[in-house]
């Protein structure tokens, strides 16, 4: 019954933070929504038993949206001085939201072990003694082998989309001629100096 309240809960803020992220006007809003809804996924996925899944949720999630945070501020013309101005009238709304998120984290920390520690989870495990890394890594690299392979070309292909797109050519810059170096013959790197005794280069 706690896990099924706890689900419920979560897939509520969830939903609700998701709606957030696209109705709401101010662009670091939005990515704070972003950022609960990608932590309420992660209980969602503790409560299906898959821990792993949850911890990459928060640590590749979360810090790929941070870095996409700064890199918002940084290009967008965002009025600190008026943010500041109105933190006091949003402290007791974060708050609100911090002592939810705590709730959330006790709601599903009590949701997920039984009393003598065992974890509870809405989904059955596949295996007794097969972790969760394990069981993702068996069904990714041998059901889904394809797939994973294209997704990783995909990204490849994307990113070097990205690097060509912003590449900028600017002239006076010394660059490596890769073809040139490696055309070079011996009599044009090499130079013998005739040093006579007791002379240096100097």
């Amino acid at each position: 019954m706690l896990a099924a309240v706890a689900f419920y809960v979560l897939s509520a803020v969830t939903i609700a933070s998701a709606l957030a992220v696209i109705s709401v006007r101010n662009p670091v809003h939005a990515v704070l929504f972003l950022i609960l809804a990608f932590f309420n996924a992660a209980g969602l996925f503790v409560l299906l038993g898959a821990e792993f899944l949850a911890m990459l949720l928060v640590v590749v999630y979360v810090g790929a949206v941070a870095v996409l945070f700064l890199f918002v501020v940084m290009m967008l013309d965002v009025d600190f001085a008026e943010l500041r101005q109105g933190f006091l009238s949003y402290l007791p709304a974060g708050a609100l939201v911090a002592a939810a998120l705590l709730a959330e984290l006790a709601l599903v920390a009590s949701a997920a072990t039984s009393a003598d520690g065992a974890p509870i989870a809405l989904a059955p495990a596949s295996q007794v003694g097969v972790t969760n890394a394990e069981s993702i890594g068996r069904v990714l690299y041998t059901d889904y082998l394809l797939v994973f392979q294209l997704a990783g070309l995909i990204l490849f292909v994307a990113m070097i989309g990205a690097i060509v797109l912003t590449l900028r050519h600017r002239p006076g810059v010394r660059k490596q001629d890769i073809t040139a170096q490696v055309g070079r013959k011996r009599s044009e790197g090499v130079e013998l100096k005739d040093i006579r005794p007791g002379q240096g280069l100097g």
